[in-house]
């Protein structure tokens, strides 16, 4: 198992982020001696499959056994860390016990998706893996592996250096490594808890699972994956087919030293194509990041990737000591393709979904936010709203049917919506919008609907006086900023409300837990089926059901529930 591997995290891929690096390997003698098989005599010359061996390792074990059963187990990770690992071969630490040191499957190992080397724990409990200053578990340049049922845990100097588990290719070439698995981990004490990572000049990895996992305590991140700069007019995407479900990413705290990139987020998913972070939590990151930081934390995001679905996940009281970020979701630089549905957001520093890019080309585009629910986020930032889309190039976003709460707190008042820089073709419809003071919607510039449209929107102001801020004017009723600005018209047609929608929890409710969420639901047919139809009027499926699963009654739904939901 031993191998030249990554010693830790280095240089940035996204700006600031750091990346993870690796020497290139040499090619392993198993794979020359098996291609030199193959050529002279055939496929009969090829070893037959053989079934896989387990080896135990036990904190009474000896280094001197063979390793074959837990009777014989071997006592160090050291002495495990010899063994080459097939195809099918498992490799069981002892439950509850705690082994210093690490284990790296490296390039001389071989697994394959269907027969992967598996890398556990047997007996009761988990075992603990407890590094010194690496990585607790390195896969490197191979595929064909899961990492299951294992604690990971660092200390003070592991913080500031590795990953706790790390996956890193190091390989040129195009087809990347298939199918690695980690489930049932608890990671914690070092700068990145899961890293999923690719070297500048490396292709990454294909069929990614992690899932009922629990990252927390780390200082960058919980959870990443990684790749090279983008190049997006030419876009090769490091990983493919990534899966993130059923994850908790809590008390990644940040670097307070760390001003030139951003640390302190839970969940972040970089170069990838095809991939889904689902039923999974980040709450209570960010609170140690620098405060001078130009970028910030953000609960569950994603940047350079592509078709993306981030949907019934809950992000909450996450948090920026900076003046940017903070946000419950993110999508991202360069970000396509991608939908955020369904997803409870909550008690956040920033908004509970941001649309950001500062690159202007072209590359962000054609994402959907829909079915989400957000409740008195911005409780540090409130300027940004509920949902904040900023950039210089963010093209064909669509917003549809999403619930937003924005109280004040305290002294600060924000707006529901926040629109910023340079959008294009950008749609917000059928969302209800709620504040109890601020302008319900609040926009930089005089949007043209070419730019920004809305329509079928619910403008509900709670308490106070209803405004819209669009560019330096102030609108005090909608239909004095629909014959100014042509929003909240259809083929002519006026279209949005400012009713009272009747939700459950009152005037204005806030949730504090995702048993609060039925607070949102309508109660009243005030906005029922009275938004635009997305599918007739648009092209644009709304989706099959609203935020609680009950199939949509109509197709002119406002909000992210539906009013039959009780």
């Amino acid at each position: 198992m031993v191998g030249p591997g990554p010693g830790g995290p280095g240089a940035a891929a996204r700006p600031g982020r750091r990346r993870v690096r690796a020497g290139r390997p040499a090619v392993a003698l198993g794979a020359l001696t098996a291609l030199a098989l193959a050529a002279a005599g055939g496929c009969s010359s090829l070893p037959h499959y053989r079934p896989g061996h387990t080896y135990y390792v036990s904190a009474s074990g000896d280094d001197g056994n063979d390793g074959r059963s837990a009777d014989h187990a071997w006592r160090t990770l050291s002495r495990a860390d010899r063994q080459q690992l097939v195809a099918g071969d498992r490799l069981l630490l002892q439950g509850g016990s705690r082994f210093p040191g690490s284990l790296t499957v490296g390039r001389n190992d071989a697994g394959q998706p269907k027969q992967p080397v598996v890398i556990g724990s047997y007996g009761s409990g988990r075992a603990t893996i407890a590094p010194a200053n690496g990585p607790g578990v390195t896969v490197v340049d191979t595929g064909g592996v899961e990492v299951r049922d294992l604690v990971v845990t660092g200390n003070d100097r592991t913080l500031k250096g590795p990953s706790g588990i790390l996956l890193f290719s190091d390989r040129q070439g195009t087809q990347r490594l298939d199918h690695v698995v980690v489930s049932g981990v608890d990671v914690s004490r070092f700068a990145i808890g899961l890293a999923v990572g690719c070297a500048d000049h490396a292709v990454g990895f294909h069929d990614v699972r992690v899932a009922s996992s629990v990252v927390h305590d780390n200082t960058d991140d919980g959870l990443l994956t990684y790749g090279p700069r983008l190049d997006t007019k030419n876009p090769v995407y490091s990983h493919q087919d990534v899966v993130i479900s059923g994850v908790q990413a809590y008390r990644n705290l940040g670097d307070p030293t760390s001003t030139h990139h951003n640390t302190g987020s839970g969940i972040v998913m970089g170069g990838v194509q095809g991939g889904r972070i689902e039923q999974s939590e980040a709450h209570d990151n960010g609170s140690n990041s620098a405060a001078k930081a130009l970028e910030g934390p953000v609960g569950i995001w994603a940047y350079d990737s592509t078709g993306l679905t981030i949907e019934h996940n809950r992000s909450y009281h996450n948090h920026t000591p900076a003046i940017v970020d903070g946000s419950g979701f993110g999508l991202d630089q360069n970000v396509s393709s991608t939908t955020v549905q369904y997803n409870l957001a909550y008690g956040n520093d920033g908004p509970g979904y941001h649309a950001f890019t500062n690159f202007t080309n072209g590359a962000f585009r054609d994402d959907t936010i829909r079915f989400n629910i957000s409740s008195n986020d911005g409780r540090k930032l409130a300027q940004n709203g509920g949902i904040d889309v900023h950039g210089a190039d963010v093209r064909n976003l669509r917003i549809f049917n999403n619930t937003v709460v924005m109280t004040g707190t305290g002294a600060k008042q924000g707006p529901a919506v926040r629109l910023r820089k340079n959008p294009v073709g950008v749609s917000l419809r059928n969302n209800i919008l709620i504040t109890d003071g601020s302008p319900v919607v609040s926009a930089a510039t005089a949007y043209t609907p070419q730019q920004v449209v809305l329509q079928g929107n619910d403008y509900f102001a709670a308490s106070g006086s209803w405004q819209v801020r669009w560019g330096q004017s102030t609108y005090r009723s909608l239909g004095q900023w629909r014959d100014a600005q042509h929003q909240e018209l259809v083929g002519g047609k006026p279209t949005g409300l400012t009713a009272d929608p009747c939700l459950a929890g009152g005037r204005a409710p806030s949730i504090s837990s995702a048993a609060q969420a039925p607070r949102i639901v309508p109660t009243c047919d005030a906005v029922a089926g009275k938004g635009v139809d997305l599918r007739k009027d648009f092209g644009i499926d709304p989706g099959p059901t609203d935020w609680f699963g009950t199939a949509l009654s109509a197709p002119t739904l406002i909000g992210a529930a539906d009013l039959h939901t009780r």
